[in-house]
């Protein structure tokens, strides 16, 4: 096993795929380098004298200038290297103009829908309108535990703060987030909870659910029946009666939705497990499935490779103004563009956000980008898309949910307990993780540094993600872990 991996011949810098010391001799492929400085897995050093002001590369692309001159063999991080990034550009189209790749069809188990894509869960979901109905939500969940079992596979309440006290786009996203909850293929059935007195009721939510299937989706308005709860159970029980019908049947890959997320990245994400659910992701394009991928602000530094695989010049321009909407974003709290890895991502090795970035695209695979989603806006083209949302974990997820994703891929190279509204399987990017973390971690990305080869490991993962979608269960979903956070963008009254 090679102690160093270099990614691209242009590189300056290789990767550590273990602990190495100062001092040691060390390959990283087509070369050798002896260490000026200790390197923790997943952190870099230089190939080459690198000079105060230069750009350093990685992944073929700078992530970065040197803040001072860098001896051959130097440790390259937070200590010498700063961001490049700056606020709103403007771009210029040059399309690489990828193809997709057609692949062999493949089914899964799932339950097909009067309308709409099929699910890959049948639960019963209660959706609060308002944070005033949480613990009314909360409790309901508690007295309907009886009702699971068979087809009913799970009953989840999905508490959060907001429904009340908002205004405009800020408003409305909460509604489209809650109607697409209503309408989400993994429910077969939802009680749309409500208070009465709330600016996000049911009657306002109503027309943001298009043309749903009515015989899935009860209502209540608390403030309209004596006892709440003995009428949200009621309703809850016509509804699981209903879902005891639905059983699985084979279904077509082609109609999965697949979120891609990454989080508590480390310095080995970007070359292994993020470019595992690439070849995933081109697998299940060239099937006719759905990929999107979204943290818009971990596309920062690397959001024109993106913009070259757009399909057209229409969503080249899409794409432009995700981008520099989301900086405009930044800019108006007088924040800056390039303040986005955390502590553990830097722990781990990524130093900029350009770092962050270059690996988080490889999680896009090869495929040409064929749309463009606004935040809380459902998915209709097949192939991969790119959706407006923050890095923030749990809200990037839930916005992947209810955009119309029945199952999110998420890499780490830290680990993370948390699950969505939907599966939400984690991706190790590193073997000492996945065997330390059985219990947060669904598949070893980290195998790809031993003896597999991507293509062995994104057929797996496609393996593993047809047996989730199936009813094998997340870890998450075994932990019991289902959470849900809305993107909250305006003032609170």
């Amino acid at each position: 096993m090679k102690e160093m991996v270099r990614i691209t011949p242009r590189d300056l810098v290789a990767v550590a795929l273990k602990p190495l010391k100062a001092g040691e001799t060390v390959s990283y492929g087509d070369g050798e380098i002896t260490l000026k400085d200790d390197l923790p897995m997943g952190h870099k050093a230089a190939l080459r004298d690198i000079r105060k002001g230069e750009a350093v590369i990685k992944y073929g692309f700078p992530i970065g200038e040197a803040t001072e001159d860098i001896p051959a063999g130097g440790h390259v991080h937070t200590h010498n290297l700063h961001t490049l990034l700056k606020g709103e550009m403007d771009y210029e189209w040059h399309p690489t103009h990828p193809e997709t790749r057609k692949t062999a069809p493949a089914t899964f188990r799932g339950y097909p829908r009067a309308k709409g894509r099929p699910g890959i869960r049948n639960e019963l979901w209660i959706l609060p309108t308002v944070g005033c109905v949480n613990d009314v939500a909360k409790t309901l969940v508690k007295r309907a535990e009886s009702l699971a079992g068979g087809s009913v596979e799970g009953v989840y309440a999905f508490p959060h703060p907001y429904g009340c006290s908002q205004l405009g786009d800020d408003q409305n996203n909460t509604r489209k987030v809650l109607a697409n909850l209503a309408t989400h293929p993994n429910a077969g059935g939802v009680l749309l909870l409500g208070l009465g007195c709330e600016n996000s009721g049911i009657e306002q939510i109503k027309p943001f659910m298009g043309d749903y299937d009515e015989s899935r989706v009860r209502f209540l308005i608390c403030q309209d029946v004596p006892d709440e709860l003995e009428a949200g159970m009621a309703l809850l029980e016509e509804l699981a009666e209903r879902m005891r019908l639905d059983q699985r049947e084979d279904c077509s890959a082609a109609d999965l939705v697949v979120g891609l997320k990454c989080g508590g990245s480390d310095g080995l994400s970007g070359i292994t497990a993020n470019p595992t659910i690439g070849v995933f992701s081109d697998l299940l394009t060239g099937m006719g499935g759905t990929t999107i991928l979204t943290e818009v602000p971990e596309m920062f530094g690397a959001e024109t490779i993106l913009m070259n695989r757009c399909e057209n010049e229409e969503l080249f321009g899409k794409t432009v103004r995700l981008i520099n909407d989301f900086k405009g974003y930044f800019e108006s709290y007088h924040m800056p563009v390039y303040e986005n890895p955390s502590p553990g991502n830097k722990a781990g090795g990524i130093t900029t956000l350009e770092d962050k970035a270059l690996g988080c695209t490889q999680k896009s695979g090869s495929s040409p980008v064929r749309g463009v989603l606004a935040y809380g806006e459902k998915v209709t083209t097949a192939g991969l898309n790119l959706l407006s949302a923050p890095g923030n974990d749990l809200v990037a997820s839930t916005a992947l949910a209810v955009s119309g994703a029945q199952i999110i891929l998420f890499s780490t190279g830290r680990g993370t307990p948390f699950g969505c509204p939907v599966p939400t399987l984690k991706i190790a990017s590193n073997t000492p993780l996945a065997e330390k973390k059985k219990n947060w971690i669904d598949f070893n990305a980290g195998r790809l540094l031993e003896n597999r080869t991507l293509e062995e490991l994104g057929a797996e993962l496609m393996e593993k993600v047809l047996r989730t979608a199936g009813g094998e269960p997340a870890r998450n979903e075994a932990n019991g872990f289902h959470d849900l956070a809305i993107f909250k963008q305006g003032v609170t009254l």
